[in-house]
């Protein structure tokens, strides 16, 4: 009985969460009549006209190319982060330097408001040639992974104890074999969980993507925008539907295949004894 009534609480708590995702899924399956007469969640002729829509290239759409530009943004973003916060996590961890002062100051940079930093940035990327670049939008993506990929990355190596980095020195090892040959890979949980979040965190954004592409560098989350009205005359759900599902795969495919490597890095160091 009580394992019957935690399936169902499973169940429902699956459907509630996921419910926006449901009725995208279920309105890409619809053709334009159909979803004029029954905007439900039941679909009397499945169809995948919006998908075929969607997968076709013209002059104006092309959602490969979106794809693209999204994949080689978020990977730089989340690998850069990752190069840039190991160190100073080394340091800070090890060195505690700027642990009250530049660790907090970082993590708190990132609960601004990102609009704050619109207008500063474009006139930067401006004079520097990097607007609508696959690689500028790669580096502003980093920016924005930096703060998560810090705070775990200290926590992981501040879990290591301190004898290991003192051994080393003893052996005759620099810091920087330290880092990279005894540090690296006690760590290296801790650096896939923070590619992991970090890919995922740049797949989705929206603003920089926005505000520093216009044609060559436009990520899935901006070019799937331009579906909405491809024929004009109003919205067309279903298509709109149907290339937010296709841009939502990526990462929902990545967090699912992931997703024990996650957990079991967030959980790391929970206990100790």
């Amino acid at each position: 009985m009580i394992r019957s009534l935690r399936w169902i609480v499973y169940v429902v708590a699956v459907l509630v969460l996921n419910f926006p995702v449901i009725v995208t899924l279920v309105t890409s399956l619809k053709s334009g009549g159909e979803l004029s007469v029954n905007p439900g969640l039941w679909i009397n002729q499945p169809t995948l006209d919006n998908y075929l829509s969607v997968l076709q290239v013209s002059d104006r759409l092309n959602i490969y190319g979106y794809l693209v530009n999204s994949l080689i943004a978020s990977s730089i973003g989340a690998l850069l982060a990752i190069l840039l916060a190991f160190p100073a996590a080394y340091a800070i961890a090890r060195g505690f330097f700027g642990r009250r002062l530049l660790l907090p100051a970082i993590v708190n940079l990132r609960a601004v408001p990102l609009i704050i930093f619109a207008i500063p940035i474009y006139m930067m990327f401006q004079w520097l040639g990097l607007l609508d670049t696959q690689p500028g939008l790669g580096i502003i993506l980093t920016i924005v992974n930096l703060p998560l990929a810090l705070v775990v990355l200290v926590n992981a190596i501040a879990d290591l104890p301190i004898e290991l980095d003192e051994a080393a020195k003893i052996d005759g090892a620099g810091t920087f074999q330290i880092m990279t040959v005894i540090i690296r890979p006690l760590v290296q949980p801790a650096i896939v969980t923070c590619a992991i979040f970090g890919f995922i965190t740049a797949w989705n954004e929206f603003l920089f993507g926005l505000m520093l592409t216009t044609n060559h560098a436009v990520p899935v989350t901006v070019g799937a925008s331009f579906f909405f009205a491809a024929s004009g005359g109003g919205v067309q759900w279903g298509l709109a539907s149907a290339v937010m599902i296709v841009g939502a795969l990526p990462p929902a495919v990545l967090g699912l295949l992931m997703y024990r490597q996650i957990s079991g890095s967030l959980t790391a160091g929970a206990v100790k004894g």
